[in-house]
Formats: structure tokens, sequence, C-alpha cells
């Protein structure tokens, strides 16, 4: 078997951080199982569905580095979902209901009312040809439904949650239909994961009800039903759903300069008892990937932890990777240099400013302006070298009796305007001996 997964999200928006988690999970578990990936857009709400979030889901899982295998589009499969349709209606598994959705809040209140379950009462079934005439002459259309079989239990071995069991009878019959003829998500998903292959479903958990409808739809199909995994919602580092998730995605991750590798070490461990690492490459996240290692309770989400990972990848990246976001004339010594001291790539300008470009030179004490006129005498005599900092250094130790904090810290201010920064021992050859005088000069 190949094993193939799918992400299926609506072009009605931006990806956010909790579903480009589920895109992340399936391709993974596509990839680690040499199988397939797939994009399926569930773009069937011609009125919400936008060009621009297609254009936009693609741009992001490329940026993730997420490439699909294929690409399908629900709105160009409208005949297969209604030949399916038809077929479960001559089967008498989908039926017409008729009311209003006033007439179902009512119904649904008063159950509540008597503290039992808003279940669907299958009114519809009971209505006369005499009654469906009558509604059909004042201008109401059907929106349909798919029965339930109340028979038989609905289980399933999920790979995250375990063993499931659902008694159908406690589920209202789920609308598959609007009364305008257009699709809800039930429906053409079961089908388009028959006809594609489908054969691993990872979602969030709160499609949990959704798969123990759509199991009893793949069997009335004849079809076996997909592996199911469904993960635990990510949350707030408070601990508490956030409002803010749902809106968190790429283009806030670009904004902050964030790697994509971060976002996906983050996000690939997120959930499981395994150490969230700060790796340069998709392969050891892969190896230990499993949904075995998932917890049920939620996943934490914080800001701050991606950040710290973003900035620990960021020390580790060859400057063949990052090469074409430097300043134009920063080689790999520079980037050595000062790789150690960014939190991000767009952090590496300013720190390039200060090898290469004007800086502000801070007012030192008499006696230290005194001791930098010194340094620019020594300097001025030494020859120029990849050790010029020590030797300097120790030069001045040697004629002053500086040393420590005292010896270093005007250095390092005079020559960059800092009181902290690269390694001054490969700075100061990226500074260059003429700058490095002209600096020294200004005291």
């Amino acid at each position: 078997m190949i094993v193939k997964t799918r992400f299926a999200p609506s072009p009605t928006g931006h990806l956010h951080v909790g579903n480009i988690r589920t895109a992340l999970h399936n391709w993974m578990f596509a990839r680690k199982m040499g199988g397939q990936f797939l994009l399926r857009l569930d773009d069937t709400d011609a009125e919400r569905s936008k060009e621009e979030f297609v254009d936009g889901i693609r741009r992001d899982l490329g940026w993730l580095g997420l490439s699909a295998d294929g690409e399908e589009r629900q709105s160009g499969r409208f005949d297969v979902y209604e030949a399916g349709f038809e077929k479960l209606k001559a089967a008498g598994r989908v039926y017409p209901c008729y009311e209003t959705a006033q007439e179902l809040e009512l119904k649904r209140k008063i159950l509540l009312g008597r503290s039992k379950p808003p279940v669907y009462d299958r009114g519809a079934l009971e209505l006369t040809i005499e009654q469906v005439a009558a509604y059909e002459a004042e201008g109401r259309r059907p929106h349909w439904r798919f029965k339930l079989d109340h028979e038989t239990p609905i289980t399933w071995k999920d790979l995250v949650r375990g063993e499931q069991k659902f008694d159908a009878s406690l589920l209202s019959d789920p609308v598959i239909r609007r009364e305008d003829g257009s699709w809800l998500y039930m429906l053409p998903s079961a089908i388009d994961d028959v006809d594609m292959g489908i054969t691993h479903v990872v979602r969030g958990e709160d499609h949990v009800s959704n798969t123990a409808a759509q199991v009893q739809m793949f069997e009335a199909m004849g079809a076996s039903p997909p592996e199911f995994a469904h993960e635990a919602l990510l949350v707030g580092k408070e601990g508490k759903l956030s409002k803010r998730l749902g809106s968190l995605g790429v283009a806030s991750f670009r904004e902050q300069s964030i790697e994509p590798i971060a976002v996906v070490a983050l996000l690939a461990r997120l959930g499981t008892s395994d150490p969230v690492e700060p790796v340069t490459g998709i392969e050891p996240l892969l190896e230990t990937f499993d949904f075995a290692r998932f917890s049920r309770a939620p996943a934490r989400f914080d800001d701050e932890e991606l950040k710290l990972i973003n900035q620990k990848i960021v020390h580790q990246l060859d400057y063949a990777y990052v090469a074409d976001r430097l300043p134009a004339d920063m080689d790999e010594a520079g980037w050595h240099a000062i790789r150690p001291n960014v939190a991000n790539i767009s952090d590496v300008a300013d720190w390039w400013q200060i090898a290469s470009g004007e800086i502000e030179w801070p007012d030192l004490e008499a006696e230290d302006a005194a001791y930098i006129r010194a340094a620019h005498a020594a300097l001025a005599d030494m020859d120029w070298g990849d050790d010029i900092w020590k030797r300097l250094t120790g030069a001045l130790k040697e004629a002053t009796g500086r040393k420590g904090k005292s010896l270093f810290m005007p250095l390092r201010l005079a020559l960059t305007g800092k009181a902290h920064g690269p390694d001054m021992g490969e700075m100061l050859p990226l500074i260059g001996r003429d700058m490095a005088l002209d600096r020294l000069s200004e005291y």
C-alpha cells in the first residue's frame, strides 16, 4: 500500500499556525513512509473562496518546504459529488429536510432546556407527501442530511487517541447539502478521499465527531475508511485557546525574520515528549516522527520558544545558505564573525554596518580616551594580520598594565560604538587597518 495523505484547506483566508501544523504532519508522515502528499483545495464555497487565498496557500507551503505531489480542487468535481449523492439517495442514505434555521434552533433550545443532547429528531422522515407539497408550494427548498445507521456502533483505532467508539443514535444526521444545492464539507471530503486513494487523514481533534459520521459515509459508499490521526489542538502559552493563533501565520513569521526550518522544527515536535531541537534540516525530524509520540493534552505554542529556536538555528547556518540575504559586500568571514550575535538574518545589516560603515562614537572618560590614543599609536606601528586583536591587546596590556574589562571595553567602544557584539578577534580584521586607525583617531 502506498501511503497517501492530504492537506485540505478552504481558500477563504490565510493559513494560520494551527493548520500549518496539520499540513506539516501530513507531509512528514507521507515523506517518512515513502508515500505521497496531496494538496486539495476545498473551494466549494464559491462566494468566500478567493484566488488570492489559493495563491497564498501555495506560497506559504512553498516557503515552508512542503512540496505537494499533486493538487486537486473541489470546484472542478461537482459532477462527481452529484453522482455520489444520487447513489446514496437511491440507497436511502440521504433524505430531504424542510425545517428553517429558526425552526431547527427552536428544537435545539427545547432539547437543551430538557437537559437532553441537541440531536436532530429526524422529523423530516415523518413528513407526508402532502406536507412536502405544502412546503414546496411555500417556496421552501430542502437541505439534505446523511442518514446514520443507529444500529451499528461506529468504531476505529485512532493513531493518536486510540480506540474510538460512538453511538450513532447520539449523533445528529449531518447536513451534507444546503437549500441552494451547495455542498457542505462532509460528503465531498469523503468522496474525494475514496477517489484519490487517501490512506491516512491527519487533522485536529475538533473533527472527531465528523469522522464518526464519515466512517459510515465510507461504508455506505462501499469503501474502507482511511486511518485517522486526530491531534490535540494548539493553545497559547497561557494554556487557553487563543484567537491570536487563528491569525498567526507565515506572513507574521516572515515579518519577524523567522527561518522556515525554525517553524518546522517547533511544530514537528510540539505536543510530543520529544525535545524541540534547533535542527537545520528535516531529516532528524522525519526519523523520530511517530503519531504514538503525540499526547492527547493540548499542545502549547509559545512565540518566545519559536524565537529562541530560530536564533539557535541561525547560529548554525552556513554562509552558502544565507549568502543571497546578506549585505552585498559581506563575505564568508564576515558572516562567521557576526553570526553568533544575531537572532535572525534581519539583524545582520546593523552589525555589518559596524564593520564596514559609519558608527557613533561614545564619550569616554579622559583616562580611557588617553588609552585609545595609545592604542592608535601601537596599532599604527604593527603589521596587519588575522591575529591583530590578540597582538594589539597583548602589547597594550604590557605597556599600560590594564587587564580584563579595562583593557578590552574601551577598545571595543572606540572601534564599534557598541559595548557588546561579535568577537573582536574576528571583527577587527573585518573592520580593516585603515578604518580601525580612523576610528581610534577620533579620540
